[in-house]
């Protein structure tokens, strides 16, 4: 049972990205799925949370900004990222919610960096 992140790197400010987290060993679509990030010196946070059924949540620095989403044939959540700030550079994960609480221990998640 595992999710792995995928599809970080390095944009200019103003720029896209899309994150995928694929989930394997267990029905993604199940669950309430979270987009934390970890930026360095400070603590890791909650960006995005998409319920098995409910409201969806963004923080509020990336609300109008960020989509979260889920692909039940493909078993993957993402996390479409548009008009990124430097503010947005962090370590990006996801994980299984059990409320607000992560279920899984850390995978290595993907690297964004906003960079001019």
């Amino acid at each position: 049972v595992q999710v792995v992140e995928s599809g970080g790197g390095l944009v200019q400010p103003g720029g896209s990205l899309r994150l995928s987290c694929a989930a394997s060993g267990f029905t993604l679509s199940r669950n309430d799925m979270g987009w934390f990030r970890q930026a360095p010196g400070k603590q890791r946070e909650l960006v995005a949370r998409i319920p098995y059924a409910g409201r969806i949540y963004y923080t509020d620095s990336v609300k109008g900004r960020f989509t979260i989403s889920r692909d039940t044939a493909k078993n993957t959540v993402y996390l479409q990222m548009n008009s990124l700030k430097p503010e947005d550079t962090a370590v990006y994960y996801c994980n299984v919610l059990d409320g607000l609480r992560p279920r899984f221990d850390w995978g290595q998640g993907t690297q964004v960096s906003v960079s001019s």
